[in-house]
């Protein structure tokens, strides 16, 4: 198996540091010029519109479907779920006719280790059981989630008694939403009760955690989900957002929080595919680039869009039963149309603020938007945006994880022994890992931007030259989609099969170019593979770039001319390699592997230094397959190398006359075309400008303005 992001990321400063400085070629972070627009005259802070207003999803039609799903949700009780115990109660509270029997709950429905990761997860699911619990389920249960909330510890900075070691991962950016969501409710929830780590009633804690509430809403309103488009984690940045927008009073925070539920079902609806978020991911996993079966966000997409005849993963599904339990919140009906809208479109979109790990150094680094990186109340927020390893915020790290007894974790052990080379020569040591940081920052999310075109037969979507050559740890780079199981992309692999590093993340970024149908994909790694003993055990990789093509799930699949075609229904899609490629036999020691009578691995073998083209289209663009066929691998392609440039010429049968190279911009028909000057949103919908947080969306005779920053909301 291949290492865990978090473990990827700790041996990322393990391995700069304890290394020698070794030189890496710098990657621009140009955005490009900004634009001028105005935005939507929406007013000051709002209070929510009620369920049936004008403008909101239709309130029969939500019931309806809320109803459909909580009656397979509550088909059993799963004692030992508390996410099965939640469906109940929202059951019982929409239906006075349901009736079941909370007796039967038993006090292990919560609990465990509270050190262990992920704890904040289930800290969330108490709050729904508390919240709708009381005064039905037994009194032991309340007061078994009522320690639980009160046990916890919700801050990495809190104290600590001493020889407990908490192994909890407090700092991406679903994490600290959760906790922070997690501690202000819970000391609502128990105001008068003494928390055990703080010796603060819970009135403090949620006083304390009110600000940190509202700094992390705004953050996602400025600079949008750092993990962007992440078809496992998006789920879990929003679920702490609907969570408050039920059982928080606040009304700032209630009009902020609607604001962000609009936005992150936005991602959803306007890079959704027959139910798959088809988009680049900054943060995916090999089984949601494989299938449906593996996307976090599939139940949340079929409850909204209804645009897909899967049936629903499973039943449990706090993405779907969360927006079923809101009783002040709807989804704008704009949003829920560009989420099952089959016309063809393009969308557009910035994430997260430009950290260049490879910027010059420093001893004074100048932060973005005024967020300091020496200032340790920073050091959560750059964390987030996976900037552990950045050179950047080393300082903040070692000072930290002395502090706080970090180094004694789990995941920070490793980092233990450089403790005191990195007290004599901190400066040295920040140096190294900018040298390294083509590797030892794979974490570092950065600014994507991103671009989707979908049609009513296929989708591609790719995220544009991001971090061009460095390793990304988790990150999915382009994806086509002509169904819930049938997707193509590319990597360049870290280790082989069966290890995830086969398929999650990239040993190196490809320099990515798209105009709607059509994408260039070019890799060069920026940094040679390592084979000491050191960092070649974790950032080595493979002479070869590689496709998934799952055979199998095509109807037809065809190779000419450097090309392999494939049809699903009515929706087409073409790759081709400058490498010749081949078909390696099917691994059946990989999961990937299951149900596979056909190979669907494409390699490209000799160098990871290579050029991808990937065309999708349909029935409506070509007509038959055939024609797709013949007018692909009769167009022309270019690709010519010299001294170590690689320049690339591709004429789309629609799209056109495409250039791109490794040291020149991107050119359609011979017009320069910018790769990152893209807005915070934009599509038929609507239009948001970089750094902006007001949208005004609309989809027929729906429509939504919100300012996401100030609270301010209008459905219409």
């Amino acid at each position: 198996m291949g290492a865990t992001r978090r473990e990827f990321l700790i041996a990322g400063a393990v391995a700069a540091l304890a290394a020698s400085a070794a030189a890496c070629a710098p990657t621009p972070t140009g955005t490009g010029p900004g634009r001028i627009c105005l935005p939507p005259l929406a007013g000051g802070r709002s209070t929510l519109p009620a369920p049936g207003s004008a403008g909101l999803v239709d309130e029969s039609w939500f019931q309806t479907r809320s109803a459909e799903y909580l009656a397979l949700s509550t088909a059993s009780l799963d004692g030992n779920n508390i996410n099965s115990v939640t469906a109940h109660l929202l059951r019982a509270r929409q239906d006075p006719t349901f009736s079941w029997d909370p007796t039967q709950i038993p006090t292990t429905v919560v609990g465990g280790d509270p050190f262990r990761d992920t704890d904040d997860f289930e800290l969330m699911h108490c709050q729904w059981a508390l919240y709708l619990g009381r005064g039905i389920l037994p009194a032991e249960i309340i007061t078994t989630i009522e320690n639980k909330i009160a046990g916890a510890r919700y801050r990495y900075d809190d104290p600590i008694p001493a020889g407990l070691i908490d192994n909890k991962w407090f700092w991406s950016e679903n994490h600290r939403g959760m906790f922070a969501c997690d501690e202000y409710l819970g000391g609502l929830a128990i105001p008068d009760r003494v928390f055990t780590f703080t010796g603060l009633t819970g009135a403090q804690h949620a006083a304390r955690t009110r600000q940190i509430v509202i700094d992390w809403l705004q953050e996602r309103s400025r600079f949008g989900f750092f993990e962007w488009h992440s078809n496992t984690y998006l789920k879990y940045s929003y679920a702490p957002v609907f969570t408050l927008l039920e059982f928080a009073q606040d009304e700032e925070i209630l009009a902020l929080a609607a604001g962000i539920a609009d936005t992150a079902m936005l991602d959803l609806a306007t890079n959704t595919f027959k139910g798959v978020f088809g988009a680049s991911h900054g943060r995916g996993y090999k089984g949601g680039k494989l299938s449906y079966r593996g996307e976090s966000s599939f139940n949340t997409c079929k409850f909204l869009f209804d645009s897909t005849d899967r049936d629903y993963l499973y039943t449990n599904d706090i993405g779907p039963l969360y927006i079923i339990g809101q009783s002040k919140y709807r989804v704008p009906e704009a949003i829920r149309r560009a989420g099952a809208s089959q016309e063809t479109a393009v969308v557009r979109e910035r994430h997260g603020l430009p950290l260049n790990p490879h910027e010059n150094f420093s001893l004074n680094p100048q932060a973005p938007f005024g967020y300091d990186y020496n200032d340790v109340k920073n050091l959560p927020f750059w964390w987030s945006t996976g900037a552990l390893t950045s050179w950047q915020m080393l300082p903040q790290l070692l000072t930290a994880a002395k502090k706080w007894k970090l180094f004694d974790t789990e995941l920070f052990s490793q980092l233990s022994v450089l403790k005191d080379f990195l007290d004599i020569n901190p400066g040295l040591a920040q140096i190294t890992v900018r040298e390294l940081a083509g590797f030892a920052a794979a974490g570092c999310l950065g600014e994507a931007h991103t671009y989707s075109w979908r049609s009513s037969e296929a989708m591609l979507a790719s995220v544009i030259d991001h971090r061009f050559g460095d390793a990304g740890d988790q990150t999915h780079a382009w994806q086509a989609t002509l169904g819930p199981e049938t997707t193509v992309f590319t990597i360049h692999p870290n280790k082989e099969a069966p290890s995830d590093s086969y398929w999650v993340g990239t040993a190196s970024m490809p320099k990515t170019a798209q105009k709607e149908r059509a994408a260039i994909h070019i890799y060069k790694p920026s940094y040679a593979s390592p084979s000491d003993p050191i960092l070649g055990p974790v950032f080595s990789y493979l002479q070869f770039t590689r496709a998934w093509f799952p055979q199998d799930r095509f109807d037809e699949v065809r190779q000419a001319n450097g090309w392999t075609l494939g049809r699903k229904g009515d929706g087409y899609v073409a790759l081709w390699s400058e490498r010749p490629t081949e078909w390696r036999a099917i691994n059946t020691a990989d999961s990937a592997s299951e149900g596979m009578t056909q190979p669907y691995d494409l390699v490209a073998p000799g160098s990871p230094s290579n050029v991808w083209i990937c065309e999708v289209g349909g029935a409506s663009d070509h007509g038959n397959f055939d024609s797709f066929v013949a007018a692909i691998t009769a167009a022309t392609v270019e690709v010519t190398r010299v001294k170590g440039v690689i320049d690339v010429h591709y004429i789309s049968p629609i799209e056109g006359d495409l250039r791109l190279g490794t040291s020149s911009g991107f050119k359609v028909n011979d017009v320069a075309t910018p790769l990152r000057n893209h807005p915070r949103h934009s599509s038929p919908w609507g239009e948001s400008c970089e750094f902006s947080s007001a949208y005004d969306l609309q989809a027929g005779d729906a429509r939504v303005q919100i300012n996401s920053l100030t609270g301010a909301r209008s459905v219409s």
